[in-house]
């Protein structure tokens, strides 16, 4: 996972040392997100999230390659706000949780892109199919918090097809089109502490 500085007026934590930065982080479920957007009837968008999952991060501050990321999502723990709706993406049409617990991601490259913008590319791993995933990040800052806590903060988006990862389950509209798009944003927003 990569940190770079942000170049622009937003009065979030100072500008940190780069170099200072280098270490091994726990991702804190408490002050994170890991969510997704799915297009519904081909008129509105559905937005969920996953409430319970865990992940460590490696930062090398000076040397942003030798970053890493990885992260475990309990499936079981998906909301959307629609109590009809999250059994059924728990079910055998979607993430057969009782079978497939477990998303993971593990990243395998990390790379800077010029101009403050990173990506983090690894696999990732649902229903048991294993596929690679870009994840384009931003870094929010670093500061100690109120606890002693040294915390650094991220933005990140992609996107993936649920098909490549068989979830294909879906349902024709009378006007056209399908009622679940294909396409799923995902969005993560991400506070880590680092390890003592």
């Amino acid at each position: 996972m990569s940190i770079f500085s942000r170049n622009d007026t937003e009065t979030t934590a100072a500008a940190p040392d780069l170099a200072a930065l280098t270490g091994d982080y726990t991702i804190d479920p408490a002050h994170s997100t890991i969510g997704f957007v799915a297009r519904h009837a081909m008129v509105t968008n559905v937005k969920g999230s996953f409430q319970d999952f865990t992940g460590t991060l490696h930062v090398d501050g000076t040397d942003p390659s030798r970053s890493t990321a990885s992260i475990d999502v309990v499936m079981d723990s998906i909301g959307t706000g629609n109590a009809d709706r999250d059994g059924h993406l728990k079910s055998a049409d979607f993430f057969k949780t009782d079978e497939f617990p477990t998303m993971t991601f593990r990243s395998t490259k990390a790379e800077a892109l010029g101009g403050g913008d990173y990506r983090v590319t690894g696999d990732l791993t649902i229903l048991g199919t294993t596929r690679p995933l870009s994840i384009d990040l931003e870094f929010n800052g670093a500061a100690k918090d109120p606890f002693g806590n040294e915390r650094v903060g991220f933005e990140g988006k992609a996107e993936i097809l649920r098909s490549e990862w068989g979830l294909t389950w879906n349902a024709a509209l009378e006007t056209g089109g399908v009622l679940v798009s294909d396409k799923i944003k995902l969005n993560f927003d991400i506070s880590a502490i680092r390890n003592a």
